[in-house]
């Protein structure tokens, strides 16, 4: 058995009771001033202020000590929205948005989503993960060491499937844990412009038979939005992925108040993502079903829109989680520490509610909760060393990485001396 002795750490991480963390717990963390953390296997063993773990750590009779100089040390990000798996970049389309084109028209020019999955359509599988990989890496560089993946670029059956398995082949060559989520409705196909709920009869149908029978992923997402699918659309694709064993999650009142978060908190979905037009009453039904918030700050940052009222969602005893939203499109960033300090600085978070929604509840909005999100015994032992004493540094050294070392189940992946898993 391998054993690792970490030492002379400043420790911040938040505590798993069981269920996301709300209200004023999102903002509670356990502090070990001068903490340590015994690693055995990549397993956490021992927790706590150095002098409660050396004695653990006494009896192994081969163990490695690393002195962590003081530096903070922080659970390691867990993303849980993105579509960090596309063929190409959409930089041309961005330059014409910031110079006030108008989305119909970029869309007119073969720009948007659409682009998106011509460009998946004309590569290959190897491609992909290839150019995955890339991206990976450097949200690894930044701390993420669990991300959320979801298809969506597709939108047939050939290329859904061709998106899973690259998703799935990369969960065994990196070093992230990886989330599969299948998102065949992201979009209406042109084919199904007249006719839309066809294509939900064709993903029910055709699509998720086989995406359950190759074990391609655990979730299912709708985006649900005026002009993209409707509420009773996502309704029953929803229930079907449900049968199917699938957990489902819904893009909700990203633009419009459509009743996403209202569908979510009916469905009992584990989250819904987005919520920047939601409206009170569903925040209430989300918190009372259980329904992981999980807001999308960059997004809002790069479409120049208001934020979603996190503060308002914490008051209300809703958990709120932090994701990239890694597109093409409207965010892209690999950067969790980039998506924490906008959400200190313009969505009125304290940096530890931001600590747990990038970390713990996270971990919960992709089901991953039981291994990965809080420094506990028994969990896997993912945590980043910070170029700080706190949390804090994250939001406060803006616009670069407090990120000094990635340790992904004991070992340094990223940063440090050692760190090259890719």
């Amino acid at each position: 058995m391998s054993a690792t002795l970490f030492t002379n750490a400043q420790i911040y991480t938040p505590v798993d009771d069981g269920t996301p963390l709300s209200g004023a717990s999102q903002g509670q963390l356990s502090h070990f001033t001068r903490g340590a953390i015994l690693v055995k296997d990549g397993i956490i063993a021992a927790i706590g202020q150095e002098e409660q773990v050396r004695p653990d750590a006494g009896s192994e009779k081969m163990i490695e000590e690393i002195d962590c100089r003081g530096k903070c040390l922080i659970p390691g990000f867990v993303d849980p929205h993105t579509h960090i798996c596309f063929a190409k970049q959409r930089e041309a389309e961005f330059t014409m948005r910031i110079e006030g084109t108008p989305y119909l028209e970029i869309l007119k020019k073969g720009g948007g989503i659409l682009s998106s999955v011509k460009a998946v359509a004309a590569v290959s599988e190897d491609d992909l993960v290839e150019s995955t990989r890339k991206r990976l890496k450097t949200a690894l560089q930044f701390g993420t060491t669990t991300i959320e993946i979801k298809s969506g670029y597709g939108l047939d059956t050939e290329n859904e499937l061709k998106m899973l398995r690259a998703i799935n082949r990369l969960a065994n060559h990196v070093p992230q844990d990886i989330c599969a989520t299948f998102l065949g409705a992201h979009a209406i196909p042109p084919l199904y412009k007249n006719n839309p709920d066809d294509f939900i009869d064709l993903i029910i149908d055709e699509m998720l038979p086989q995406i359950v029978a190759e074990d391609l992923a655990t979730s299912c997402d709708i985006f649900c939005e005026k002009e993209v699918f409707t509420l009773e659309q996502g309704r029953k694709l929803l229930k079907a992925a449900q049968q199917h064993g699938l957990a489902v999650k819904i893009h909700a009142d990203e633009v419009h108040d459509l009743g996403g978060a209202g569908l979510a908190a009916e469905l009992r979905a584990t989250s819904a993502d987005h919520l920047l037009a939601a409206s009170a009453q569903n925040l209430d039904a989300m918190a009372s079903a259980g329904v992981i918030a999980n807001l999308l700050p960059v997004t809002a940052y790069s479409l120049k829109k208001n934020y979603a009222d996190a503060r308002l969602m914490i008051e209300k005893n809703l958990p709120v989680a932090l994701a990239t939203d890694c597109n093409p499109g409207s965010s892209f960033t690999e950067s969790m520490q980039f998506v924490i300090g906008l959400a200190v600085l313009n969505m009125d978070m304290t940096p530890s509610e931001a600590l747990t929604a990038a970390t713990l509840n996270a971990a919960y909005s992709i089901g991953l909760a039981d291994r990965v999100g809080s420094l506990e015994v028994g969990k896997q032992a993912d945590f980043l060393l910070l170029d700080g004493e706190s949390p804090a540094i994250i939001a406060y050294h803006a616009g670069v990485s407090s990120v000094a070392s990635v340790y992904k189940k004991g070992v340094c992946v990223a940063g440090g001396s050692q760190g090259n898993s890719y």
